[in-house]
């Protein structure tokens, strides 16, 4: 296994969810040693089965990967009430689809010299939730020991533009958190100082700066401002994150300046098209489809080669406002793939296109 010596003592906190009861479903454990550190955690798609199978399944995957680091007792949390009880034995299981998991359960616990398990809230099981809801979005297996780096990541200094409410700078600091990018955020720019990303900005400890238009005779001039912070701060990739501002991208920053638009290009972009006014234009266009797109910057409002792009559905009945929370859901994961593929050297820009090379 990825551990060189045995761990006597787990905790082991699992979950599983079922987008659909059944539907696409996915598995997740943390396991954690004596002193709360996180040795492994994980997450495993499981295509279309009930609730009651993710939550079993988390808990055989879990107990699997703890005997194969020898543990010899551990101490189980999960969210699911009912599976606690039938484990206990309080209930019985009923269930044709439950009770070869519950079988294999009871056999693996028997090579345990020891191991209690107790209910705790959703709220007290994050981390495996957190997985759960994660490999189902991207719909794949999540796999981090202990932490989801890929192997090859550059370390990245994200210069992160903002002009709104700062959403996106808090989703790629959360990113960064979960150890899902090799990155840090040296400086954040703003357009204008009473916006709630300034707030957002500050209260994660990072250094904020206020560039203004109106500060500025022209464009030039605040374009070169702008400029100036970011190479002053050594900048590796500059974020868009609700930036809706126009500056000349000056020739060394070529390729290394991305923006998320909140609809999949090239329809609905364009100057004016930002925010709810995409959302409200693509249900006036009866869309059945929308989503984001990440795309390199030009000096042309959304514009530039499309890196990676994510698709929704609409809604009948949808409002712009329920829109705009299912294509920002979207939008949280995108981002960050398009930054990690930039940090592995995946990117590869010909004639406008935008080639993702193979990984290693």
């Amino acid at each position: 296994m990825h551990l060189g010596s045995q761990i006597s003592h787990l905790i082991v906190y699992t979950d599983g969810a079922s987008r659909g009861n059944p539907g696409p479903g996915a598995a997740a454990y943390v396991l954690l040693d004596g002193h709360d550190k996180e040795v492994s955690a994980r997450a495993v798609f499981l295509g279309e089965c009930t609730n009651n199978v993710a939550e079993y399944t988390g808990l055989v995957k879990a107990l699997e990967e703890a005997n194969d680091l020898g543990a010899k007792t551990l101490e189980i949390f999960s969210d699911s009430e009912l599976m606690v009880k039938q484990i206990t034995g309080q209930y019985k299981v009923k269930s044709d689809l439950i009770r070869p998991l519950f079988e294999q359960i009871k056999e693996l616990l028997a090579q345990f010299d020891n191991w209690r398990i107790g209910h705790v809230r959703r709220n007290n099981n994050k981390r495996a939730d957190e997985l759960c809801n994660i490999c189902l979005d991207r719909g794949e297996d999540i796999n981090t020991e202990p932490k989801n780096l890929t192997k090859g990541q550059r370390h990245l200094r994200l210069g992160v533009l903002v002009s709104g409410g700062g959403r996106t700078l808090v989703n790629i600091l959360e990113c960064i958190e979960r150890g899902e990018l090799d990155a840090e955020v040296p400086v954040v720019i703003c357009s204008r100082s009473q916006i709630k990303g300034v707030e957002r900005a500050k209260k994660a400890g990072l250094k904020v700066v206020i560039i203004r238009k109106k500060d500025h005779p022209d464009i030039d001039s605040f374009s070169k401002a702008i400029e100036d912070e970011l190479i002053q701060e050594k900048i590796d990739l500059v974020i868009q994150a609700g930036w809706l501002c126009l500056w000349k991208i000056p020739e060394r920053l070529t390729n290394k300046v991305m923006n998320i638009h909140p609809a999949l290009l090239p329809s609905f972009g364009g100057k004016g098209m930002w925010g709810h006014h995409v959302h409200e234009a693509v249900l006036a266009a009866s869309c059945k489809v929308s989503g984001c797109t990440v795309h390199f910057c030009t000096n042309e409002y959304d514009d530039g080669p499309i890196i990676v792009q994510r698709c929704c559905t609409v809604e009948e009945g949808d409002t712009a406002d329920d829109l705009a929370d299912r294509v920002f859901g979207q939008e949280c994961i995108a981002y960050p793939q398009a930054i990690k593929l930039f940090s592995l050297g995946r990117l590869k820009v010909e004639n406008k296109i935008v080639k993702i090379l193979p990984g290693a």
